[in-house]
């Protein structure tokens, strides 16, 4: 409960008035959270970017490849609310929608993944809300990742809020896989077929099995 009331307290900072108002792109309300969320990503994307810098230059080390930021366009929030059955109102979006902010960190190796996921948890001031390991245990479509919902401290001039962001971390081989996969099945207007799917789940494995044999190399 603690935590669900930090995150609705953003619509509680002056000005934010319309806490059950209807989401809508161009409304200040909306413009205000968003920027927000985009300060979230920010302080995070920054913290990773100092233990990128940390591992390259006092071990020698690339532990983070690189680091993508977004925001969730407004058309992919209310969407989102209405495949989830919720109202379109800011409570709404606030308490359902855990990725409106979202990280992704691409790692060289597998094991990089843990390292940089164990490193997340020992910055100061977040706090850990929810974690899913796509690596041990694949989704059916074969993706791979490992997920996990933070809130990160937003310092505001007049108090501090919790923003809660999404953080994929996945391999480079991972992230082609799931780019192509995304591509096929959400960019395009055909239907991918059952043959396609099941060819999908195979060249997963496969990559898992490069990442596999990389990771060993590494290791010698």
């Amino acid at each position: 409960m603690k935590k669900r009331t930090k995150q609705l307290e953003l619509v509680k900072v002056e000005n934010f008035l319309q806490y059950n108002g209807k989401v809508e792109e161009k409304e200040n309300t909306f413009q205000k959270l968003m920027h927000i969320y985009q300060m979230a990503t920010k302080e995070i994307k920054t913290k990773l970017e100092i233990l990128q810098d940390e591992y390259k230059i006092f071990y020698n080390y690339d532990l983070i490849d690189h680091i993508n930021c977004r925001i969730k366009s407004p058309e992919s929030i209310i969407n989102k609310l209405k495949k989830k059955g919720c109202e379109l109102t800011y409570k709404e979006m606030l308490e359902n929608i855990n990725d409106i902010a979202g990280i992704r960190v691409i790692t060289p190796l597998k094991k990089d993944i843990y390292t940089v996921r164990r490193l997340i948890t020992q910055i100061p001031g977040i706090h850990i809300l929810k974690e899913k390991d796509y690596i041990s245990k694949p989704k059916e479509s074969g993706y791979s990742s490992y997920h996990m919902i933070i809130e990160v401290p937003v310092t505001l001039s007049k108090k501090i809020l919790y923003v809660k962001v999404e953080i994929q971390i996945r391999t480079m081989a991972m992230d082609f896989w799931a780019s192509l996969e995304h591509k096929m099945k959400y960019k395009t207007e055909n239907e991918i077929s059952k043959k396609e799917s099941k060819d999908l789940v195979s060249y997963a494995k496969i990559i898992n099995k490069i990442d596999n044999k990389m990771m060993a190399i590494g290791d010698t």
